[in-house]
C-alpha cells in the first residue's frame, strides 16, 4: 500500500482535459488549445506593446521584438536567399508559435501543447505543404526532377528516385517526432526529480529533506537546460522550414 501510495504518474501531465465543456466525446476545447491561443496571445502582445513606442534607443520590449523580427528575416535572407523575404511571415508564425509553446508550458499549472506528436505533426505536415506547393507553383511539373538529381547515370533511376521520395516524404515526421520527443523528455525528467523530492521526504522525514536537496538542484539545472533546448528546438523547427523552402525555390 506504501509503494502505491508513493507511485509516480510521470505521463500523466501530458493528459488532455477539457476547459471549456465538450460536444460530444470527439471535440472538446482542451488546455492544449487554451495554450495554443495564449502562444498566440503572447506574441502578438509582444509585438505590439513592444514597437508601439517607436523609439530611436528602444526599451527591453521594443529590443526584444526588434530582435526576434531580424533574427527571423536574416535567417530567410541567408537560407533561402532573397527569395526568403517572400516567405518571412510564415518562418516568423512557425518559429514563435513553437517557441511560446515551449517557454509557457515551463509555468508550473501551464501546459506544453508541443509534447503532444498530433500537435507537431500538425505543424510539421503544414510546413511540408506549404514548402511542396511553392515548389509546384515555381517549378511546375519540373519540381518532379528534384528527386532525379541531374548527373546520375539513369541505370541508378530506380534505386535514386524511390529513396529520394521516402527522404522528402519522412520530412514532416522527422520535424514532428524531434519537437515532441525533446519536449516530452525533458517535462518527463522535471516530474521525475520532483517526485524523487516529495517522496524522499515524506518517507524519511528530516534526513529524507536533507537527501531530497539532490533532486531539488538536479531540477533547478533542468530549468535552465530546458530554457535552452525551448530556444533550440523552435530555431532548429524554424531553420529547416527555411532550409525545405531553399530547395522548393531552387530544386536543389
Amino acid at each position: 500500500m506504501a509503494a502505491e501510495s508513493h507511485s509516480m504518474d510521470v505521463l500523466g501531465q501530458f493528459a488532455l482535459k477539457p476547459v471549456l465543456g465538450s460536444v460530444g466525446a470527439a471535440v472538446q476545447f482542451t488546455q492544449s488549445n487554451a495554450m495554443m491561443l495564449a502562444a498566440a496571445a503572447v506574441t502578438l502582445g509582444l509585438l505590439y506593446f513592444g514597437m508601439r513606442p517607436r523609439a530611436l534607443v528602444p526599451g527591453r520590449l521594443q529590443a526584444a521584438a526588434e530582435m526576434g523580427y531580424s533574427f527571423i528575416h536574416d535567417m530567410c535572407v541567408e537560407q533561402v536567399g532573397e527569395e526568403g523575404k517572400r516567405y518571412f511571415p510564415f518562418v516568423f508564425a512557425v518559429f514563435f508559435f513553437v517557441l511560446m509553446g515551449n517557454l509557457l508550458g515551463l509555468i508550473p499549472g501551464m501546459f506544453t501543447f508541443t509534447s503532444h506528436i498530433a500537435v507537431t505533426f500538425a505543424l510539421a505536415l503544414t510546413v511540408w505543404v506549404v514548402t511542396t506547393v511553392v515548389a509546384l507553383k515555381i517549378h511546375g511539373l519540373h519540381f518532379f526532377s528534384y528527386f532525379f538529381p541531374a548527373g546520375v547515370p539513369i541505370v541508378l533511376a530506380p534505386l535514386i528516385v524511390v529513396i529520394e521520395v521516402i527522404s522528402y516524404l519522412s520530412r514532416p515526421v522527422s520535424l514532428a517526432v524531434r519537437l515532441f520527443a525533446n519536449m516530452v523528455a525533458g517535462h518527463v525528467m522535471f516530474e521525475l526529480f520532483a517526485s524523487f523530492v516529495v517522496m524522499l521526504a515524506a518517507a524519511l522525514g528530516v534526513v529524507g529533506g536533507v537527501l531530497a536537496l539532490g533532486p531539488l538542484a538536479i531540477n533547478v539545472a533542468l530549468v535552465g537546460f530546458e530554457l535552452l533546448v525551448c530556444f533550440l528546438q523552435a530555431y532548429v523547427f524554424a531553420i529547416l522550414t527555411c532550409i525545405y523552402l531553399h530547395d522548393a525555390v531552387h530544386l536543389h
